[in-house]
């Protein structure tokens, strides 16, 4: 294990830059640092997600997930270090096909929503997208694997079939988007 803070202020950040895992120093706004600090945002909203009840299966694989978003972030937070592997993405594809096979086909596009904990996973989704964009910008400069862009994608792709399977489990159902709300004017 790697060294533990006895204190948790360190003033070596008060320059505008933080240490690599490399213990090279970066720009705190430098695109590395957003894509694991975006990472670790993921992480934070399935966090919040967990505050709220869902079945234990699912609540046993958003942790498990938990821990692999850490790892990820570990791996864009060092330079050249994997930590994200195909065996990892094949799992996610595999609970994907498990929680979306009983889910009625989609017809329309669903809205974020569908009580608390629906509504939450929509979050997380959207943040777990925004660390795959920055993944991508990063690795457009950098030398970065593409497992940790596939993770997230995949991961996305899970916390929406997820939040489906919450919205129907709280009893609020999906909120679907009207696109016939508003009528367009007939062309003249």
């Amino acid at each position: 294990m790697g060294n533990r803070l006895s204190k948790i202020y360190t003033r070596t950040g008060d320059d505008g830059t933080t240490g690599l895992g490399d213990g090279s120093r970066v720009t705190k706004d430098a695109v590395r640092v957003e894509a694991y600090g975006t990472v670790d945002e993921a992480n934070s909203c399935i966090g919040l997600l967990l505050a709220t009840d869902m079945a234990e299966d699912v609540r046993g694989l958003l942790i498990h997930i938990q821990h692999q978003l850490f790892d990820l972030g570990g791996e864009l937070c060092i330079p050249g270090h994997a930590a994200i592997f195909d065996a990892d993405i094949e799992a996610l594809e595999a609970q994907i096909d498990h929680y979306n096979h009983d889910l009625p086909a989609l017809k329309e596009f669903i809205l974020p929503g569908g009580g608390e904990a629906a509504a939450r996973c929509h979050i997380a989704r959207t943040v777990v997208r925004r660390a795959e964009r920055l993944t991508v910008t990063l690795a457009a400069t950098e030398d970065i694997r593409p497992q940790p862009r596939q993770y997230l994608n995949r991961l996305s792709d899970l916390l929406f079939v997820l939040a489906r399977v919450l919205a129907r489990a709280s009893g609020h159902g999906e909120v679907l988007w009207n696109h016939e709300r508003r009528r367009r004017p007939q062309a003249q």
